[in-house]
């Protein structure tokens, strides 16, 4: 697919896992080898920085290295750095960075160190749009406990300071009020295990995980849903729909890495406090992959 240049942030970006060496050392040689083997199998770009990358346990050094890796690897217009960061004015300056690295766009938290109002949610978009890239805005309510609603997104949207939204609370409704509110908003589908409601609904892309593991069937899974070809989408999609829940879970890291390991990839340990998964639910990922891996979704 090729790139849509005004609109980098369609299509499928996958939120990347960052390989780790035993020591817990970011190897970065593997990391732009990953970027570069996921384009090379169907994907538009990468988000470094994300979640699924570990950015708050990465040293600032770190960080920024992991953006620029990826620059190199697939091009500055393929990559989508998330941004998010406890304060404003850092988060500006994470924009910054990925501006000087030559990226295209970020992708921004609301601010959740605290459960913010929306006077402050107003005022931290406003203030990272000021570094110049467009900004896609990342409603996951889950774990930052402030909802970005289509209300509050329409008004970010009317006051130029987003562009679109990685849409993470797994409301499916909500795609149709932010059509409604703010028609030239993109809809980008943030949980793998609704991706294709979201697709039928209109996203215009998808911010992924489980392509990580499995670009091809995923990427084929999502251009057949905003085709709207169920025939070829449900299939694909109940094939996949085991490891793709696995987004939604407080253990999704460590998932999505051994289901990299599965398949012959790096995915490699995680950084502290978080843990190798339980016996039971790695061997839970370990057999929905290698299913997946049978069906030849590899």
């Amino acid at each position: 697919m090729t790139l849509e240049r005004s609109r980098p942030w369609r299509g499928v970006l996958v939120a990347t896992a960052l390989p780790l060496r035993d020591d817990l050392s970011v190897d970065f040689d593997r990391y732009a080898e990953h970027c570069a083997w996921l384009v090379g199998n169907g994907c538009d770009g990468v988000v470094p920085n994300g979640s699924l990358g570990e950015y708050q346990v990465l040293t600032p050094e770190e960080r920024a290295r992991v953006v620029r890796t990826a620059v190199d690897a697939v091009g500055g217009e393929r990559v989508m750095p998330g941004v998010g960061a406890y304060g404003s004015a850092e988060a500006r300056h994470w924009a910054e960075q990925a501006a000087e690295a030559g990226c295209a766009s970020v992708m921004l938290l609301p601010p959740n160190a605290y459960r913010a109002d929306e006077r402050s949610v107003l005022a931290h978009y406003a203030e990272v749009a000021r570094a110049g890239l467009p900004v896609v805005a990342y409603n996951n309510p889950v774990d930052t406990k402030v909802d970005l609603v289509p209300e509050l997104l329409a008004r970010l949207h009317g006051e130029g300071h987003v562009h679109g939204v990685k849409e993470f609370s797994g409301d499916v409704r909500r795609a149709y009020r932010i059509a409604e509110l703010a028609p030239d908003l993109d809809l980008l589908a943030g949980a793998d295990d609704v991706l294709l409601e979201l697709a039928v609904a209109g996203a215009k892309g998808w911010v992924a995980g489980c392509p990580n593991a499995l670009p091809r069937a995923s990427a084929e899974l999502y251009r057949a849903a905003v085709a709207q070809d169920l025939t070829t989408a449900l299939p694909l999609y109940r094939r996949l729909h085991p490891l793709l829940r696995w987004d939604s879970r407080v253990e999704f890291v460590q998932a999505i890495k051994l289901s990299m390991d599965v398949v012959g990839r790096h995915g490699g340990p995680v950084r502290p406090p978080r843990r190798p998964l339980p016996s039971g639910q790695a061997a839970a990922v370990r057999a929905a992959t290698e299913e997946a891996v049978a069906a030849g979704l590899v």
